[in-house]
Parts: C-alpha cells; structure tokens; sequence
C-alpha cells in the first residue's frame, strides 16, 4: 500500500484549517453541531495513554477499542484513540492495519486539536520505523517536533519530547546523542511533571548511545540516574529493567562482581515473583563468559532458552 508522507499532510492542512471554524459553524446552522470552534475534551491524554499495557499490545488493542466505542466518529477522543490503536497494530507487526487506521485518522484531522495531529505523525513514524523504514520515520518525527510548536495545550511538552525522543532511536547513529541531549534538556526545563517523567528513559536511551560509542564509564553514570529516577516513580518493573540495565554499566566497566551481585538479586527477586526473566540469565552467562566460566556461562544461558521457550 501507499503511506502518505508527512509533507503530502502538510499540503493540505493549512487550507483544512482556514476552513475548520467556517465548516464548524455551518453545522451548528443546521443544527448538526452544538458548539463552533470550541474545545470538547471529556478524556485527557493522560487518561488515554493510562490505558496502555506495552506489554500486551493486544490487549491494549482490545481496551483501547472498547474505549473508542463510547465516542462519536470525528470526535478529538476518537481520533486520539485511533491513533493509540494503530500503535498496538505497529507493536503487533500488523503495519497494513496500522497505516490504514491512520489513514482513517489522517482524513479528519481537520477537525482536531494540534495535538491529534501530533500524536499522529508520531504513530506515522513509529510504524515506519518499526517496519525498517528509518528515513520515512524520520520524516515523520521530524515533522511531529515541527507540528508541537502549534500546540499550546498544557501537556503538550510530552509529546514534544516524545518526537525528540524517537527521533534519537530512529536517527543514524552518529546523530542520536544530539536528539537524546535535547530531549534530555526539555525534560529537565518542563514545567509539567508527566513531561519531566521522561527523564528516565531518555537517560537510559544516552546510556546506550554512550556505550555503543565506547563510553562505558558514562554510560554506567547515565543508568545509575536513570535509576534514580525508576525509584522516585515507584514502578517496580521499571526499576528491576533500570536496575539490570546499571548492572550491564557495571559489567561494561570491569565491575564484575558488582554486576553478578545485582543480576543474582534480580533473578532472584523475578523467580520469586513467578516471572523469571531470561534477560537476566542472559546477563549472568556474560559475566560468566568474561571470567573464562564456560560451563557456567553454558548454564545459565542453556536456563535463559529453557525460560524462553515457555
């Protein structure tokens, strides 16, 4: 199928917004609309994306469209769900259904919100990046942080750095630290607490780019903040993967038995629990690899197939 590119949007919506409120008032003439030119946001961003499970994207799906059912056709709220819809396609690798619900989307933008619009041209470049498109979705990105300018919603700050974000995944590599660093810089300056709550994963996207430079120490630095700010959140999944994440710094540095100690107390604590993860055993055959252990590192990575099997 063909995807639209993010300048083809572009083209048409200057003349769609000349023509929102005229067509809005129109309506209400008739009697067919309520209220012109005038916000109707029941449901707040924040309240869709709590709707989010990432990791059951098909779940996710399954509430989002339940969600969905409740609102008219063309409102904000249903255009804004569809948009988080066909990111639990592009997460399922169904990236035809994706594109088409945005598609879908794409027709009635004219009538939403800037951030809509936003968050639309971010699920256009998340799918593209996903499906191995990185110059479309850079495009696309690209054209998101643009459009974020427009909105002067009070969360719109998140989706900004959202744009920024991805924008230091999707880059060539060499450019990735610069997007990561700017995305960093609007957390720290945010006003508004879910936009600072990006500070950790765009820490622990810097540990990365540090250390595919070769900057393990900094690396290691960026994972203990991005820790730091796990524990200030309280979710415990989030901490054990920032948690696993220092350690891998750790074992990066020469820090080797720092590193076993905190991948031991991981597989541990997710045994207990009844979700072993198989990243960790990955880990510790690692460890066990750079001390020469073959049989252990044989061991553990022979319980990480065993766990992924399952």
């Amino acid at each position: 199928m063909s995807v639209p590119t993010a300048a083809d949007v572009d083209a048409l919506l200057p003349q769609a917004q000349r023509t929102r409120c005229a067509v809005k008032a129109l309506l209400v003439a008739l009697g067919l609309l309520s209220m012109a030119c005038a916000p109707a946001h029941a449901l707040t961003s924040a309240e869709i994306d709590a709707w989010w499970n990432f990791d059951d994207p098909a779940a996710s799906e399954a509430r989002f469209r339940a969600e969905r059912a409740r609102w008219p056709d063309r409102s904000a709220e249903a255009l804004e769900i569809d948009t988080q819809i066909a990111r639990t396609l592009g997460l399922q690798r169904r990236f035809d259904a994706a594109h088409a619900l945005l598609d879908a989307v794409s027709a009635s933008l004219w009538v939403a919100p800037p951030r809509v619009d936003v968050r639309f041209r971010l699920e256009r470049g998340r799918a593209a990046n996903s499906s191995g498109a990185q110059a479309q979705a850079m495009e696309w990105f690209l054209h998101a942080l643009d459009r974020s300018a427009d909105d002067r919603a009070p969360d719109a700050a998140y989706y900004r750095i959202d744009a920024l974000h991805m924008l230091g995944i999707a880059a060539p590599p060499v450019e990735r630290m610069a997007w990561n660093a700017k995305a960093l810089a609007a957390a720290d300056t945010a006003t508004e607490a879910r936009a600072r709550g990006w500070r950790a994963s765009l820490l622990n996207n810097l540990g990365w780019s540090l250390l595919d430079q070769g900057n393990a120490p900094a690396a290691l630095q960026a994972w203990q903040q991005a820790l730091a700010a796990r524990e200030a959140s309280g979710n415990v999944g989030a901490i054990r993967v920032a948690r696993w994440t220092v350690a891998r710094g750790l074992r990066a540095t020469g820090k080797l038995d720092d590193a076993e100690r905190m991948q031991r107390a991981l597989a541990g604590e997710t045994e207990r629990a009844g979700a072993p993860d198989p990243y960790v055993y990955d880990e510790l055959a690692e460890i066990a690899r750079a001390r020469n252990d073959a049989s252990g590192a044989d061991a553990w990575a022979a319980k990480a197939k065993s766990e992924r099997s399952k």
